[in-house]
């Protein structure tokens, strides 16, 4: 079997465990580990090793620029100070702490290596501790605060891996010119990201309304921006990231409603692939890395592992509990804490520091060789803890999150639910007052057509008004469960229909491929109403 079918078949596989992980409510991350490591045990796999240059083009810029796009710039504001103390704070406590322990107690570390192994490890993912938080019902400021840390952390990790793996391929390393040279690789990566991004926006703009172009421009957008950025030896990851905050705060103004729906389906599938594709490679290399490493023992391997997962795990909670509250600390007693949680929810945020794909990644991207030529030093030795590290706190902490929660009795936050439930009834009232301001007296419209319009708005309300406030009203549950359920049922029958009609031929077959597509479009709609 070739290498491409290979990787087409483990991938298969893969997409399977993660859809019954779906079922058993396993984030989709803990599934990958666990298939990586089980793809590395099976005898008889090839190792497919890819150029790093190329693990850091194929991945890094679609992950950070998906995280970027699904990022709330308003959020992000309000809980900047918070945000900041562990995306940039935590970041560097945690890669001086593992570089300490790695330099203290692993053989062959020197401190550029020990500063490589460090800023690997010191970014969190985004995807796996905040899903399990949303599905417990925590405070929606937590969840902001851990999605937006995992966003920032990477470009603040991935700079300083940047100096660290220049400073061992090069032997040399001054902190006076790296510190001039990060504000300039810093400061040139932000602006070059909003160049493009208003380039893109102009560009889309004049796109009139295609979205399989407008959705082609969101994939060639984080490569572009990507690859100029390091051109001119600046932050390509802030790039990046600049560029997707920029353009997911104005996307409203130039995707049209149909590309917006495709390119988040899109981005979807094209996150969980290049997620899957990296564990697969992990997997695939897993057994070479094992034999190279064969001048440790199984047992000291798994200790080294051990310490490093520690490591991570322990700074993580240090810089929560202390560096959370260094305003009063340093200013007077009166000033508020950064982290403004009990010690619950800050346990909870010290548990969430799970690493995932970008520090996998990351890992996979250390050049093959130093500028003499020689092997880069420890690097499937770096590899090995990376994914000792992922293991401990995505799979391991990942899957006692709700444990935790449980254990801390922490009350599911009901504000943020209420809040969203008001403002629907809230936009559902004012599409009933303009019905009625602008058409009542209208020769245009039919009574019978506007009182259908109007009937939409007030079961739409009338449902809303089931959960407002955690009581019943005095709207008519069953009645209106009735009716989302027989809207359910007419829409599978309307679908069975076209599907046979389809299947024997009987009309066009494009027009029945349109109606299928809006029914589905319909039952989705349904769907997420009856969720809420």
């Amino acid at each position: 079997m070739s290498s491409v079918a290979l990787l087409i078949t483990l991938l298969a596989i893969v997409t399977a465990l993660a859809a019954l992980a779906e079922r058993v409510r396993i984030a989709s991350p803990i599934v990958l580990v666990l298939a990586g490591i089980a793809i590395g045990l099976i005898p008889g796999l090839p190792s497919i090793v890819l150029r790093p240059d190329i693990v850091i083009l194929v991945f890094l810029p679609p992950l950070i620029y998906s995280a970027a796009w699904n990022t709330s710039w308003a959020d992000f504001k309000a809980n900047f100070r918070p945000i900041m103390l562990l995306a940039l704070g935590l970041v560097l406590f945690s890669t001086v702490g593992v570089a300490w322990v790695v330099h203290t107690f692993v053989p062959g570390f020197s401190w550029p290596l020990a500063f490589v192994m460090g800023a690997t490890v010191s970014t969190t993912d985004p995807i796996a501790g905040t899903s399990i938080i949303k599905q417990m019902g925590l405070p929606r400021r937590v969840v902001i605060i851990l999605e937006a840390e995992s966003l920032v952390n990477d470009a603040t990790g991935l700079i300083v891996y940047r100096y660290a793996v220049a400073a061992v391929t090069t032997g040399q390393f001054v902190l006076i010119e790296a510190g001039e040279q990060f504000f300039v690789v810093v400061l040139g990566g932000i602006l070059i990201g909003l160049a493009l991004a208003w380039v893109v926006k102009s560009i889309h703009q004049l796109t009139d309304d295609t979205p399989v172009v407008e959705t082609t421009l969101t994939f060639l957008t984080p490569f572009a921006g990507y690859l100029i950025a390091e051109e001119w030896h600046v932050s390509g990851v802030l790039a990046v990231l600049s560029a997707g905050l920029f353009l997911t705060l104005r996307s409203s103004e130039f995707l049209s409603r149909q590309a917006h729906l495709q390119t988040i389906n899109v981005w979807n599938v094209v996150t969980f692939l290049l997620n899957s594709i990296v564990f697969v490679l992990m997997g695939l290399q897993l057994r070479r890395i094992l034999l190279t490493t064969s001048g440790y023992s199984p047992s000291k391997l798994l200790i080294y592992g051990a310490l490093v997962s520690l490591a991570v795990i322990l700074s993580r909670f240090i810089w929560v509990f202390v560096a959370g509250y260094l305003p009063r600390l340093v200013a007077n007693r009166t000033a508020k804490p950064s982290l403004l949680f009990s010690g619950k929810l800050n346990t909870v945020i010290g548990w969430t520091g799970m690493r995932g794909v970008l520090s996998l990644a990351t890992a996979l991207a250390l050049p093959l060789t130093l500028r003499n030529g020689s092997p880069f030093p420890q690097r499937d030795l770096i590899i090995f803890f990376t994914y000792c590290v992922i293991f401990s706190t995505l799979v391991l902490q990942g899957l006692a999150l709700p444990y935790l929660i449980r254990w801390l009795n922490i009350t599911p936050d009901q504000r943020a639910k209420q809040e969203e439930i008001n403002l629907r009834i809230q936009l559902a009232s004012m599409a009933i007052e303009h019905l009625e301001a602008n058409y009542s007296l209208s020769e245009e419209v039919s009574d019978e057509a506007l009182a259908l319009l109007k009937h939409k708005y007030e079961t739409r309300i009338d449902r809303l008004r089931l959960h407002q406030n955690g009581r019943r009203t005095n709207v008519n549950a069953s009645e209106v469960r009735e009716t989302m359920r027989i809207q359910l049922e007419i829409i599978r029958v309307e679908r069975e229909l076209a599907t046979r009609l389809r299947r024997e031929g009987q009309k066009d077959d494009e027009v029945l491929r349109t109606i299928l597509y809006e029914l589905d479009l319909e039952e989705s709609r349904l769907l997420l109403e009856t969720m809420r």
